[in-house]
């Protein structure tokens, strides 16, 4: 029998919330439109994996090379001249893409892949068994190998609005890398030490908007009924220019602090404790479609600064025939992987 398809993300939203995993993974529904703090992200991934892809090709990295990404990254915002918020968006991938190749010219590893995909099978660690249903897949930003020691780590971009203690102090418990580390080993029959957290702030910074006349009368009376001689150079302060503002975000990306990476070993336990939880959902996710039972956890429905879960709207709907037709489309499960198989089995998708 082939074998359906789990992935880290389909687990996590099955562990959080059975619903949407059902809508996602077996109704294969997406919103209309994407949220932007997540498509700059995506839109600085691709960024960096043609950047990385480019050792691979044994090119030399030129400033050719750096416009042809940094033109990759003009494509994604087309909408830029009459869109603001889009235009800032791009403003901040391009200057957040300049400042990383800045930061990080020359590397103590060696690219062995880039965007690399596993299939492993999703081991019983009770009997070592391999599932007969689902297989593990998933795919890694990057594995290189240390100059110095010869060791095979991956590494994961990630960009964050924020980056403090908070962020950091939770990364040794990241699931995701574990399986990453463990299942990618498997596929590849080879040692994998651990991962290297590759993070790059989002800034906040906006372009200045200046003042309208009347704002700058105001503010000029103000100012001229302060002063002792009754009088004022106040001069109105007028739009930042694209170029200005492009500038100023150059300055805040050569601030080493919007850059970090953290260097974590993967210990054996903590790897056998995810691997156990994968064989534990991978039979409550066989139980769940067996049985049609994909229960709402209403604690769900809001995360990360009050965001909205993404089917929230259906659910608080009801399923109404109207709220699916015109704020979701279908979009494939695992689209993010080659030719990704469907869930091996005959449950209904609606």
């Amino acid at each position: 029998m082939r074998r359906g398809t789990l992935t880290y993300s389909a687990l996590r939203d099955f562990r959080n919330c059975r619903r949407r995993y059902f809508n996602r993974h077996v109704r294969e529904i997406v919103p209309v439109g994407r949220d932007a703090a997540l498509f700059v992200g995506d839109v600085f991934h691709r960024a960096l994996q043609a950047w990385f892809e480019l050792d691979l090709a044994d090119a030399e990295k030129t400033e050719a090379a750096v416009a042809g990404i940094v033109a990759m990254i003009d494509q994604a915002f087309l909408a830029r001249d009459g869109d603001p918020e889009q235009k800032r968006l791009w403003h901040v991938t391009r200057a957040m893409f300049r400042g990383y190749i800045t930061r990080y010219p020359r590397e103590e590893f060696e690219v062995v892949a880039v965007e690399r995909e596993f299939d492993a099978p999703i081991i019983n660690p009770g009997t070592g068994y391999p599932s007969r249903v689902h297989r593990m897949r998933g795919k890694v930003d990057l594995l290189v190998r240390m100059r110095e020691t010869g060791e095979y780590w991956i590494v994961e971009h990630k960009s964050a609005a924020v980056l403090d203690g908070d962020y950091l102090e939770k990364l040794p418990l990241d699931a995701q890398v574990h399986l990453y580390v463990h299942y990618l080993s498997r596929d590849m029959g080879i040692p994998i030490s651990g991962v290297i957290y590759d993070v790059a702030v989002k800034a906040r910074l906006k372009q200045r908007e200046g003042e309208t006349e009347e704002e700058f009368e105001v503010r000029r009376a103000e100012l001229v009924a302060k002063s002792k001689t009754g009088r004022s150079s106040a001069q109105r302060q007028l739009p930042e220019t694209d170029d200005e503002y492009a500038a100023r975000l150059a300055a805040k990306y050569d601030d080493p602090a919007m850059f970090h990476r953290e260097t974590l070993y993967v210990a054996p336990a903590d790897v056998a404790e995810f691997v156990a939880e994968v064989w534990d959902l991978n039979g409550q996710v066989n139980a769940a479609r067996r049985e049609n039972r994909w229960y709402r956890n209403t604690a769900q429905c809001f995360f990360g600064h009050g965001r909205p879960c993404p089917y929230f709207a259906l659910c608080r709907s009801n399923d109404s025939p109207n709220v699916l037709e015109n704020l979701y489309v279908h979009k494939p499960a695992h689209s993010e992987l080659a030719a990704a198989d469907v869930d091996a089995d005959d449950t209904p998708a609606f």
